[in-house]
């Protein structure tokens, strides 16, 4: 995949051998990205977090990893995990900050939205924290839509039908 900074991005789902990837990558997103993405601020994630993203079954719940492919670093991963009745994905994109506004975020998007439409799912949604406005803005710009999320003022669900 080619984002829009240019840049040439290999994008594979993940492996239970990729786990040490993962969490290298991790140690390099910043804390509030890292904090964004886990709804929860931590320093570091490990294998009780890691194992379900990599342990997988491939079609009810996928992970993908992107590379730039001139350095071969993993710059950006994806999730897709879909509801037992396959009605409906959450997805959840993480890029290291120096990938940040090049187009990763939008390409990963753009995968996860066709694995959910491969699988027939209903809709997709996401949970944000209300101060993660880059990916709010970015899922607004694909076609989400926000919605207040009962019960907790921090967080925000953006939907996106799909059929």
């Amino acid at each position: 995949m080619t984002v829009r900074s240019g840049a040439v991005l290999a994008v594979r789902p993940v492996t239970p051998e990729d786990e040490p990837l993962l969490e290298e990558f991790f140690d390099r997103v910043s804390d509030e990205d890292r904090r964004f993405r886990f709804l929860s601020p931590r320093k570091h994630i490990g294998h009780d977090i890691l194992a379900p993203m990599v342990e997988i079954d491939h079609f009810r719940t996928e992970t993908w990893l992107a590379f730039d492919e001139a350095s071969g670093q993993v710059v950006g991963t994806a999730m897709l995990a879909c509801d037992n009745p396959l009605d409906t994905g959450e997805i959840a994109v993480s890029v290291c900050k120096n990938w940040r506004g090049k187009g990763v975020g939008w390409g990963l998007l753009d995968v996860v939205a066709e694995a959910a439409r491969h699988r027939g799912l209903r809709r997709v949604i996401a949970i944000e924290d209300r101060e993660n406005h880059a990916a709010i803005e970015l899922e607004r710009e694909k076609g989400f839509a926000p919605h207040a999320l009962e019960g907790d003022p921090t967080l925000v669900m953006l939907e996106k039908i799909l059929r």
